[in-house]
Formats: C-alpha cells, structure tokens, sequence
C-alpha cells in the first residue's frame, strides 16, 4: 500500500450469526430440534482503496451493507476473511450518539473523546470550538446526554468528531437528523474539511449530496460492490435501482 491509500480493502468479508427462531434462553435451546442461528453474510469480498484527500461516496439501499462497511474501517468490526489496511487518524460519525456515554453530561463527554482521540483534556481550544459548533447552552451541556433530544445527541457527536482534527472523517447518515440550518452548517463543514485536503467516507441516500461532495463513490448491492467510478455516474446506477 502506496503513502497515498490511506484505506485499503482486499477480498474483506462480515458475517454475523442470526437468531431467527426466537430463542432467548438455555431451555428454548434445548427443546428447538433445529439449530436457531443462522450464519448471514453481509459484505462479501470488498476490495477497494481510498486515498489521501478523497472524498468518497457510498450509495445503496437499506440492508446492502453500508453501515457495517463503515464499522469495519472504524474498527468496530473485524473482518473474518480478507485484509484490512487504515494508514491514519479516524472521526467516526456513525450514528446518532455513537460513542457518547449517555450517564455522562455533555462536559465530561467532550473530555472523556478528546482524551480518546489523542488530545489533551485540558484543551480548551477544542472545547470551545465544540461548544460554540455545537450551539448548545451551558445549561444543557451539564445535563447527563440521556436527556438530549436526538437533535441535540447529533449536534454533539458531530461537534466532537470535527474538532478532533483526523485525517479520515466517516460520515453516516447523521446529517438527516436536526434542524435545517443544522444541517447546512454541518455540510459546510465538510465542504471545509474537504478543502483542507482531508479523506471523507459518506453515507447518503439523498445522490445530490453524493453528486456535490464526492468525487468517487462505491454502490453496495447485497453486500458486493456492483459499481465504482466517478460520483455521478455510481448515482446515475443507484437512481437506476428505484
């Protein structure tokens, strides 16, 4: 892998064993005469590179794998077959408050992730470019994040994830959530991410946004790679699916 190809994927595989019979206990196992898990594949020898200051799409419907790809380059998920290659730093935005810890408030939250991301507790310039992203009110920020409406979970997570300066932001479908300027401001942001030469991954359903932001994109059809090339064209094929 080349100092340019900050994401590599060779011949990666995920699967995950299903409970489809409803067995919840050891008794049901024992009286079920058939095996209740069901071992299903959901990405199926990805191959593909990403390199350094690519913004890159990744289209398909629901259940096509997207979500756990993007889990699998956070770390979250380790591949059972194949090779997985991350040459950087990572901002995971997976979801509505992933990696937030819900008894804490919104304060010892900032810390805790600054400290997990390799800064300083005590950096009070990444704490105020948070708070100030963010728009939430001290009052708020004191309250344990259980409290918070999605909106503000997602204000939050996206706040932390910018201002840990990584080379590789992943972006998940959060951006659906919030108020519209919200969300405008937070695509700003990724615009001037994107413009200080930083990797993106994004998740969208919505191809307009793939089209203006990303230069490549990949579509995911029952967890294979049915297509990569130039944005629009991989949103031309995605349109194509409906």
């Amino acid at each position: 892998m080349s100092n340019d190809t900050l994401i590599s994927f060779d011949n990666v595989s995920i699967s995950f064993w299903q409970n489809n019979m409803g067995v919840h206990s050891i008794k049901d196992l024992i009286t079920n005469r058939k095996n209740p898990f069901v071992n299903k594949t959901i990405l199926k020898n990805i191959s593909f590179e990403v390199k350094r200051g690519e913004c890159m799409g990744i289209l398909g419907r629901n259940g096509s794998g997207k979500s756990t790809l993007l889990r699998t380059i956070a770390g979250l998920i380790k591949p059972q077959v194949g090779k997985m290659t991350i040459n950087g730093t990572f901002a995971p935005i997976l979801a509505i408050g992933a990696g937030l810890e819900l008894e804490l408030s919104g304060y010892e939250n900032m810390h805790l992730l600054l400290s997990l991301y390799g800064k300083a507790r005590k950096n009070t310039n990444a704490i105020q470019s948070i708070i100030d992203f963010s728009e939430l009110s001290d009052e708020v920020l004191r309250m344990p994040a259980k409290r918070y409406s999605s909106g503000m979970l997602a204000r939050l997570a996206f706040s932390i994830s910018v201002a840990n300066d990584a080379d590789i932001l992943i972006i998940d479908e959060v951006l659906a959530v919030g108020d519209q300027g919200f969300q405008t401001k937070c695509m700003e942001k990724i615009y001037q991410v994107k413009a200080e030469g930083k990797t993106i991954l994004f998740v969208s359903h919505f191809p307009d946004d793939v089209m203006r932001l990303c230069d490549t994109a990949i579509l995911l059809e029952n967890g294979t790679i049915s297509y990569r090339g130039p944005s629009k064209l991989v949103c031309e094929q995605y349109n194509n699916l409906f």
